[in-house]
C-alpha cells in the first residue's frame, strides 16, 4: 500500500505542477497581445506558486482552520478557467477530472499518513 500511496503523492506533485504550467500558457497568451508574454508566463505561476505556499501546502503557514482545502481548489478552478480560456477546453476537463482523483485519493487515510511524515 505504501508504493501506491506515494505513487498518489507523485501524482499530487505532477497536478500541482500542471496548474502552474496552464496559469503559465495563459499568460502568454494573454501576453500576446500586449507585448508581455515572457513576463505573464513567469509571473502568473510565481504568484501562484507564493499563495499556494502560504495558503495550501502542507506546511502553509495560514492553512489552518479549512483554508488549505479552499486554496487548493482556488487553485485548480484557477488553473482550469485558465486553460479553458486558452482555448484548450479538452485538456481544461481532463485536468478537472485529474485533480479530483488524485487529491481525493490523497485525502485517504494511509496516504495522508505518508504526507504528514
Amino acid at each position: 500500500m505504501a508504493i501506491f500511496g506515494w505513487g498518489v503523492l507523485a501524482l499530487v506533485f505532477l497536478d500541482e505542477l500542471l496548474a502552474m504550467a496552464a496559469l503559465g500558457v495563459w499568460g502568454w497568451q494573454v501576453g500576446d497581445s500586449t507585448g508581455l508574454s515572457l513576463m505573464l508566463a513567469i509571473v502568473l505561476p510565481v504568484v501562484a506558486m507564493i499563495g499556494w505556499y502560504f495558503f495550501a501546502s502542507p506546511k502553509a503557514r495560514f492553512g489552518e482552520g479549512g483554508v488549505r482545502p479552499i486554496g487548493k481548489v482556488v487553485v485548480f478552478a484557477l488553473a482550469t478557467a485558465a486553460l479553458w480560456a486558452s482555448g484548450h477546453q479538452d485538456w481544461a476537463l481532463e485536468f478537472l477530472a485529474f485533480s479530483v482523483v488524485v487529491n481525493g485519493l490523497a485525502l485517504l487515510p494511509s496516504i495522508k499518513v505518508l504526507a504528514a511524515d
